[in-house]
Parts: structure tokens; sequence; C-alpha cells
């Protein structure tokens, strides 16, 4: 980016690499690294080509992300305002793991990808690689990208496939009553399944779409480059020469033709790409850097018709000189800018290709923004605010006046001299946190269609808001505001520059939503002219749109894992402390703060370098208190397993896992039963989470009333990483769920074979992997499938009517309750439950002690017992069985030398973590080690792997759910053997007991765990 800047003459050619411009943050500057998306717009001006193409001025606005694993949702949101993404892939690293999450981003966001491949000095000075060795190199990486981009193409092109046959499928069937029969049906069906070409998502250096780079030397080319340069000298054509300069394409030396490999005849020429294009780059190399000589590099000078000073070409500094070379000869601006000019469309084509607005900026246009984040600027940094240097006339006023000041003694009177500095008022914008007034709220935009401009009002359409129902509709009553632009800024990086008004196509920032606007929304209006004060939604209707959605984010998705809980110093910061958490989860998107029900105000961030990021922010922009932090809060989750020694069942003459219970008085008796869920059935689940969600959000906008128990569990749809699942993409539709999960449970077999009917209800907090199964045998069950579905004819709602005739009252919903408490707490150390299926299989109701408490107005003390007492069997069940705990594990890919992968394998066995696999770099030294690791022992990870290798080695992080720790955590020895060998204190620590302990201690459990351990005998010293 410095580069580009560099180019624009924003900053100096000679600090472009060095200054880091767009790293605006103290702490990115420290560690190198980006942490927060930076915008800037950049004019350029192309020169008239040989093929007619004339002479334009092109406005580029690009968005600067980070490369970091934690801060991976900084790519998602600028994502959806760009129409191309230059993809940086370091030629040594090659393809990771992080690569491949942005690849997929600009897949699913319709981007058109140019692939830099940067650090190509790597393989000269680093790995000494031969010309000949580094084209196979590249090749080789490119290949690599391309399998991704490939296997992106083969899974669209199935469920394309999928989408198809359904179509076709109901066509047949509607056309069955026309024919007579499903043959004759197919044989006049004329439509076919059309496939879609993949030839244009490849990159290919031919193409264009492929740029070598070394962004710290100054230099990049496309093979485009070496076309035109040779083209004349060669006597080839442009277009065929840069056909041909990539590939296993060669020079005949005798016939000065273009051969390819086939007719080599087993002579040993070099690729036209090797011999034309690396041979030379390595001979600068050679004689600037590696194998200094002057006489060369006069030489290279000369033959290039590069102009340098002689006081340059005599530089000390191989580094400078050789950034002076390239910088002339293959200029990473011009190429990169050429790039981004040939390759990615113009707004107007891409936003028709996106079936968007056409990027009309007429004034009758409609006015289409989306704000794809919010972020947050000091106030006193707003242009607006800004102390701007003074005029001339200004200062002859200052003089004017201090000279009056001094005849008359008044010295004071300087100071409050009124020197107007702006037209507009310092207030800024309207204070929705009165704590703290320091910082202020943009929104990161960009415009559709139409002109947006300062003081005109516009509509906010929310995440939330449904387009298929009127906005006076309840469910969009709150979804839709009013606000006023107070402020238009174009962005160029860390500063910012106040405009009147933005046309369609570029990015900005917009001054005026705070207090209307969470993190994203979509600005409409019906022209430039805004909307007036009298207009209503209702009326304006058709110029609301919702680029937003509620559920736009890339899966497989891993929501913030990392959980802290903060408290101020000072307990009367309180208050300052909750504000702060609501500027910082407004102004970072992948941060999410909440309140725990033990009061506790928790953050949850993806990472420890994100934690210290935001930590950082609350001390010093948004809180301004000294906070104290807890140790890092780490999810676990509680299932059991069936153990080849288990106690005996805790109920005689009853299946392993049967627990009797009954409410107060035993007015209601019942008999549970627990039993692990079938590993099948449980990952259907867990793949199918947000399907099971959408059907419970529906049913509940459907019906409000509360009556089917369905409202009565929190279901978290819309927040799913506070609860610190992994989200994936659905394998089924919502509408395809329960047929689908039927089918798992009829290969299953068995008791599951029709549990599909009888669920009453998934938990914990109404979706997750545990299931409670209404399995009496005299009752109709009141399942969740046919409360949900039962505005269909083939599920009548005869549920609870009919089952008052066997029990005077119906308790399945308090039963329920019961069973989501108990799966949301389960009894090791209070964490949600899965893995776990719950069978009811009786439940007796003392019709005449029932009737006396509900004479005595007594009901709910009833029905709270059951409620309790339902919880407790739910959690002796499970013990029943042999608990287990589920550690969160990260994914971590490292990349390491052979001479410190010894060290990098040392660290990674201290932490508990183990080694999956290994994979060493074609052409290199370097090894990528893949290997999970517990989240629990990783924080510190990244530290002590770097002073260990010395900096050799760096991890990427990335959760990827939950896996069992395979160690009962009350396991004490018993048999002769483990007595002899271990004593009866079990010398042996028990990990699972050392992870249960730990979050009861912290939760305010109690912990069963000897004070003293090997004390005999106790010791008085006496003088």
């Amino acid at each position: 980016m410095d580069a580009l800047l560099a180019a624009n003459n924003i900053i100096s050619p000679k600090m472009a690499g060095k200054l880091r411009y767009l790293d605006s943050r103290e702490d990115e500057i420290e560690r190198g690294i980006t942490m927060e998306s930076s915008a800037v717009s950049l004019k350029f001006q192309a020169k008239e080509r040989d093929d007619g193409t004339p002479q334009r001025t092109y406005i580029i606005n690009m968005i600067d992300t980070p490369g970091h694993v934690d801060f991976s949702t900084e790519v998602s949101t600028a994502s959806r305002l760009c129409d191309g993404a230059l993809v940086l892939v370091d030629v040594v690293e090659g393809v990771c793991t992080q690569t491949i999450a942005v690849l997929r981003q600009a897949w699913q966001d319709n981007l058109r990808p140019i692939l830099v491949i940067n650090k190509v000095d790597r393989l000269i000075t680093e790995l000494k690689l031969a010309p000949i060795e580094a084209y196979h190199h590249l090749a080789r990486l490119i290949e690599q990208v391309n399998v991704v981009m490939g296997e992106f193409f083969a899974g669209e092109r199935m469920e394309d496939d999928l989408r198809w046959r359904e179509e076709r499928d109901r066509r047949l069937a509607a056309k069955k009553a026309q024919y007579a029969d499903e043959g004759e049906a197919t044989a006049n069906e004329e439509d076919t399944f059309k496939e879609k070409d993949d030839e244009d998502i490849y990159f290919a250096p031919e193409r264009g779409n492929v740029v070598f780079a070394s962004a710290i030397d100054g230099w990049g080319f496309r093979v485009g480059k070496f076309a035109q340069l040779y083209s004349a000298k060669l006597g080839f054509k442009e277009v065929n020469l840069r056909r041909v300069l990539w590939g296993d394409f060669y020079l005949d030396p005798k016939t000065k033709r273009v051969i390819s490999y086939k007719h080599l005849r087993g002579r040993p020429l070099k690729q036209l790409f090797v011999h034309f294009v690396l041979e030379n780059i390595w001979a600068v190399y050679d004689a600037v850097v590696l194998n200094p000589n002057a006489e060369k590099v006069s030489k290279i000078v000369s033959t290039l018709n590069l102009k340098l000073l002689p006081r340059d070409l005599r530089s000390k500094d191989s580094r400078q000189l050789l950034s002076l070379i390239f910088n002339q000869w293959l200029s990473l601006s011009t190429c990169i800018i050429q790039s981004v000019i040939d390759i990615v469309p113009s707004p107007s084509a891409a936003q028709a290709s996106k079936d968007l607005f056409t990027s009309n900026s007429d004034a009758g246009a409609f006015v289409t923004a989306y704000v794809s984040k919010m972020f947050a600027v000091p106030k006193k940094e707003l242009p607006e605010n800004k102390v701007r240097p003074l005029t001339a006339e200004e200062l002859r006023i200052r003089g004017s006046a201090a000279r009056e000041a001094r005849k008359e003694g008044a010295s004071d009177t300087l100071e409050t001299t009124a020197i107007p500095e702006t037209a507009d008022d310092s207030t800024g914008a309207p204070e929705i946190f009165p704590v703290t007034n320091d910082e202020t709220l943009l929104g990161f935009a960009r415009l559709y269609s139409g002109t947006i401009k300062v003081g005109t009002r516009i509509y906010c359409v929310l995440p939330k808001y449904d387009v298929t129902v009127p906005p006076d509709h309840p469910t969009n009553a709150n979804n839709i505001a009013v606000t006023e632009v107070e402020g238009l800024y174009v962005m160029m990086g860390r500063e910012l520059q106040p405009v009147s008004s933005v046309r369609a196509g570029n990015t900005f920032a917009i001054r005026g939503l705070e207090g209307k606007v969470w993190r994203n929304t979509t600005l409409c209006s019906l022209g430039e002219g805004g909307i007036s004060q009298d207009s209503s939604p209702q009326q304006d209707q058709e110029c609301l749109i919702n680029l937003g959605g509620a559920n736009r984010m890339v899966l497989p998705w891993t929501p913030p894992i990392v959980r802290v809980a903060l408290e101020p110093e000072n307990p009367a910061d309180l208050p300052k402390l909750v504000t702060g958490l609501s500027l910082l989860a407004q102004a970072d998107p992948c941060v999410e703060t909440f309140q725990q029900q033990t009061g506790e105000h928790v953050i949850l961030t993806a990472g420890e370098l994100h934690l210290e990021r935001c930590l950082k922010d609350l001390r010093e922009r948004f809180a301004r208190v000294e906070i104290q932090a807890s140790k890092p809060i780490v999810p676990f989750r509680e299932t059991t397993v069936k153990a080849p020694d288990m106690a005996p069942p805790k109920t005689p003459n009853a299946a392993r896992g049967t627990i009797k219970g009954g409410s107060a008085q035993n007015i209601v008796t019942f008999t549970l039963r627990a039993t692990p869920l079938p590993d099948s059935i449980l990952l259907f689940i867990q793949q199918n989470l947000i399907a099971l969600r959408i059907l419970l959000q529906e049913r509940k906008s459907i019906d409000r009333t509360g009556s089917d128990g369905i409202s009565n569990a929190v279901i978290e749809a819309d927040r799913p990483e506070v609860q610190g699942n992994l989200v994936h993409a659905p394998s089924v539709k919502p509408e395809q769920f329960w047929t689908a999960l039927k089918d798992k449970c009829s290969e299953t077999g068995g008791e599951w074979a029709d549990i599909d009917d009888k669920i009453l209800a998934f938990g914990p907090q109404g979706a997750g992997g545990c299931l409670l199964i209404d399995a009496r045998r005299d009752v109709i069950p009141t399942s969740l499938k046919r409360r949900l579905m039962r505005d269909q004819s083939q599920y009548p709602d005869t549920s609870r009517g009919e089952n008052r005739l066997h029990n005077d009252a119906d308790f399945t919903g308090h039963i329920e309750r019961g069973f989501q408490l108990a799966t949301f707490q389960g009894p090791l150390c209070a964490e949600p439950v899965e893995g776990i299926a719950y069978f009811v299989e009786d439940v007796q109701v003392d019709a005449e002690s029932l009737e006396k408490e509900i004479v005595q107005n007594r009901l709910t003390q009833v029905t709270g017992s059951v409620i309790s007492a339902v919880r407790d069997a739910c959690r002796n069940a499970l013990l029943d069985w042999s608990p287990r705990l589920k550690l969160a594990m990260y994914s971590c890919d490292i990349q390491a030398s052979t001479d410190v992968l010894g060290k990098v394998y040392g660290v990674v066995a201290k932490r508990r973590g183990r080694i999956v696999g290994e994979e060493m770099k074609e052409g290199t030294s370097y090894f990528t080690v893949s290997a999970l690791l517990p989240v629990v022992e990783s924080f510190g990870f990244a530290d002590d792997i770097r002073k260990r290798t010395s900096g050799a080695a760096s991890p990427q992080l990335i959760f990827s759910g939950y896996e069992m720790l395979d160690q009962d955590p009350f396991w004490v020895p018993t048999t002769e053997e483990e007595l002899e060998d271990l004593g009866e204190k079990a010398d042996r620590s028990n990990l699972a007991k050392e992870y249960m302990d730990a979050v009861r201690e912290r939760k305010g459990m109690f912990v069963d765990r000897k004070i003293v351990q090997f004390a005999e005998k106790q010791r008085t010293l006496k003088r």
C-alpha cells in the first residue's frame, strides 16, 4: 500500500515500505502487523495504449485488511464493500489456512480476485534457488491456489445441480396429471442442466490475474510487462508472446520460433519465463546484493535505459540501490494499478453481476448505501474539530490584538480573543454515551446508487428488516430508523477529508448513525434530497432494501472463543466500564460483550492478540479507567460414555441411567432415562443447528402466545458465538430438517428408529446436542415436530387436549424447562451438556393432592418443584454413566525450518497438544506442522514457541470445535493392580479432575480438594 500511496504523492517514495502509512495504531506499528481495516481513495491516470484505449483518470477505492487470523472479521466486513480482491500469498509459506479463508470470502462475495505472489526476493536471497527451481516453485504455488478455487467451484456446482433436480422433480410432478405416466412426462421434458464454465475462476499468469512481486524492494510485474518489452525485439506480436511467456514453452535458437515441450527432442532449453524474466531479475540481485559489482550495475542501468544519479550508483546501501533500479524498471505501483484496472470491473458492471443497482448518480436515483461496520474516531481528530493553520489575515488580526493588549495593559485579553476556525461548531454527533464523550462512531460504507449529501434525512434499514412484509409490520417496527447525515468523509488511511456529497461507487465514512445503528445497516432514500419531514416508511417503501441480512457470515464460521471477565479497579468506575464495553462492541465487528447471570461483565475475543488489543482500547480510549481482567474463561462441554468399568446403576432392576423423581409431596412423579446419543445423530444435529434455529424462530414469530413451551426456551439464534459453538454450513434446508433427521434415525435403528416424532425439545437453550424424548406409551407425544408444523394438515393440534384425558394437568412444559436447565449447566462444572438423550418413560399425577394445592393457590410451588426435580434427575442420570469433559480445541498451523522442528514439537507436547500432520514445502527447508491444541492450554503458546525457536516459527490458531478428553474426572484406583501401582491416594494427577476443579473454583462451587495432602504428623517448633 505504501508504494501506491507514494505513486499518488501522499508519502515519499523513499519511505515506501518503511512508513506503513495505513497502520495508524501504536500497537500496529510496534508489532508490524495490521489490526484494523484502513481505506484510501487514490487517483491515477492510465496512459493511452497501443490498442486504442484512450487516456483515462481512475479513482480506486482500496481497503487494507489484516492478515492475522484473529482479525478475519475485518476481512469479511471489507469484502462486502468491494468488487475485487488482491490476495497476497507468501511465496515461501505458500497456501495457509488464512489464505483459504480469504479466497472463500472472495468467492462467496463474488469478487474478482488477483493473486499477488509476494516476497519473491526470498527465493533469491534466502532459499538460494536457481531460476529454473524458482519457476517450478512458483508453478506449484499457483497450482495449489487453483486447487482451492476448484474445490469452491465443485461445491457450488453440486448445490446448483441439487437445486435444478429439485425444481425438475416439481415440474414433472405437475405434468403427471397432463401425461399418462411418469415416463411420458420425462420424455417431454425439454429442459437440461446447464453446466457452468470454470475457465475464468482460475489464476493464470497469461491472463494477467497473477502478479509476481517483492513489496519490500518495490517491484512487481505481470507477464504482459515482459511481453511488451520483448515483442519488438523478438519479432512477435505482444498478444501472442503474452500467451506463451508462462508455461512449458521454449525458444528454438536456430529457427527463432516458440516451440512446446513436445518438440524439445532432448535439447536442454529453458522455459521462456526462466530465460527472459527470472534470469534477468536474478542477475540484478546478483550484481547489487549477493555479489556487489559496480561495473555490472552500470551495464544493467545503461541496458535498461534507467536514469539514476551517479551518487545513487555509488551508494553503499545495496537495498536502496536495488529499490531505485526496480522502481524505474518494474514499478510495483504501476503493475498493481494496471492489474486492478484490467481485472476488476467498474462499479456499474460489478453491481450488475451481483443484481444490485447500476451505480447511477443522477439526482432522481434511489440512494442506497451499505454500512458494513462502525468504527470509533476521537472527536479531536475529526476535520471540523482540528486546529487548522492560521492564514496570513488571521495572523495579522492576532498581532493587532496583541499590540492593543500591551497598550492597554490588559494581558489577559489575548487569551480571550475569538479567532474563527470553522463555520461549524465542534459539538460533533449527538451524545448517546454521556460518560465517555471523547469518541464518536462513524459508519464504514459504500454507496451503490444515487448521491448522498450532508444534511439530508435518510432511512436506516437494520439487518433484521424483512422486505417481504410492509414497513409497519410488527416485525419491522424496530428495524427501521430515520437519521440525519451530519458529516461525510473520504477516508485516506489515518486522515479523514470532509466532503459535502458522495457519488455512487465510492467508499466513504458517514457521521450521524451513532445511537441508531449497532454495527451494520442499509441507508436508503428516494433521491439525493433525502426524505421529507412528513414522509413515512409506508410511503417510501419502494426505496427500502436490506443489503445486510441477519446471517451474512462465511461458513464454517469460527466464533470468538476467548472469554475474559472484566471489572474496574475502582468500583465507582463501573458505569464507565459498561459504556466503554458498549462502544467497543460497536467499534469491533468481532468482539462480543454481555453480562452473565452472576453479574460479571464478559468480553469474547477471537484470540489472545485480539484480547490484548481490546483491553488496550478499553483502558486508553473507550472506558479510560484501570481494568482488572480475569484469567481467560474457556468453555467446556459435558457428556457421558459407556465405559467398561462403571459402578452399578443407581436404580436397581432398571436400565442404566434410569432415575425416578418427584415433586414436593410426590404430587407429580416421573421416571427419566439418560443414554448417550449415537454419533451419527449428534453430528447431524450439530451440523444443522442453524436450520433448527430458523424453524424455531419462524414458529416463534408466528405464534407469540408462549403456550407451546417453545418460547419458554432461551433461543440464542442470533448470537451463537455467545455459546462458543462452531457454526457449520447446514447440510439440509430448514424445511427438510425433520425428513433428514428421520432418515438418520432410521439408519441408526433400535430404539432410535422412530424418535423424530417423539422429540419434546432440543437443548441446551432450545437448540443443541441434547434431546428430550417422550417415551410414554399411553400418551400421544406433544412433540416439537407437531408443534412446529401444526398449521399443516398432517399434524393437527391434538396434543395437549388429548393428554389431559390421562392426567388432570399436563406438566410437559415444566419438564422441558427442567431439561433445559440441566443441559445448560451440567453436573460436573455447570457447563453445557451435549450428546445425551433423555427419555421420559413415565409421568404420574396425584389428582386429589393437586386439586388441594390449586384450591390453596399453591400450584406455582408444585410446578417449581417439578422443574427442580427434573433438573436434578437429569444430572443424576448423566452421572449414572461414565462422565467426560469435552475440551475446546484449536487447530494450529506452524511453519518452521528443520533446525527448530524439534523445539516446536516440544512446545506442542508440553501444552498437551498432538501433532496431526506435517508436510515439507517442496523446494524449501520449511515444514508445515498441523496440530490440535486445547484452548485452555493455548494462552502464551505463541510467545512460548517464538522464544524457543528464536522467532523462526509462528503459529496460527483457529477454533475447530470440541474434542472429548477420555478420562473420568471421578476415577480412583480400585483394582489390586491399580492400588499396587498408584496407591490409595492415586499419585498420578487426573487431568479431567484438574480442569473440572478449576472451573468449579472459578464459579464459586464446592471443590473436593484436600488442603493437606501427605501430612502424617504435626510439627511444633518451640524454643
